[in-house]
């Protein structure tokens, strides 16, 4: 059931960022609290250093999206989410949801920058949300890459498994 939560959280950010441009801080307090609960109920529970690593992993998330913050790449919500998915990761997972979100965010930025050009005169009679996205200065919901990054991460980390082996 909590493991349930990464996916909908992810996917309520990509919503959430999509149409409103902001991700809810709840929602990034809810994805890192039931890692615990999902972390206590996989098969072979995780050691102290693996608390460490799942931790510091976070932490280099959150640092990671305060440089990109600060570099204007990503948005402050972005940045809390990335830190909140890699706590559900250990390193091959990590990686692999930085390498997910950088291929998803490439995809997601040539698409849009593509959409500007080639739609920008359906911007008018579209929604707010989506005027937003075609305005040719407009900023990119990286959310959604974050969200796509984390679902493809999943097989990648180390709690998935053990919860499918678990529940299958």
């Amino acid at each position: 059931m909590f493991a349930l939560v990464f996916p909908a959280c992810l996917l309520w950010a990509s919503w959430t960022d999509a149409t409103t441009m902001t991700i809810p801080n709840r929602l990034n307090l809810i994805l890192a609290a039931a890692f615990v609960p999902v972390a206590l109920l996989v098969t072979t529970p995780l050691s102290l250093a693996d608390w460490g690593w799942h931790i510091g992993l976070a932490l280099g998330g959150l640092v990671l999206g305060m440089i990109c913050f600060a570099l204007r790449f990503m948005g402050g919500g972005d940045a809390k989410l990335i830190a909140a998915a890699a706590l559900w990761f250990d390193k091959t997972g990590f990686f692999a949801l930085l390498v997910y979100t950088a291929l998803a965010g490439g995809v997601l930025t040539l698409g849009l920058l593509a959409a500007r050009k080639t739609f920008w005169f359906y911007a008018p009679k579209a929604p707010a949300w989506l005027q937003k996205h075609l305005e040719p200065k407009g900023d990119i919901p990286y959310g959604i890459a974050i969200c796509v990054g984390g679902l493809l991460a999943i097989v990648h980390g180390d709690i998935w498994p053990q919860l499918a082996a678990w529940t299958g």
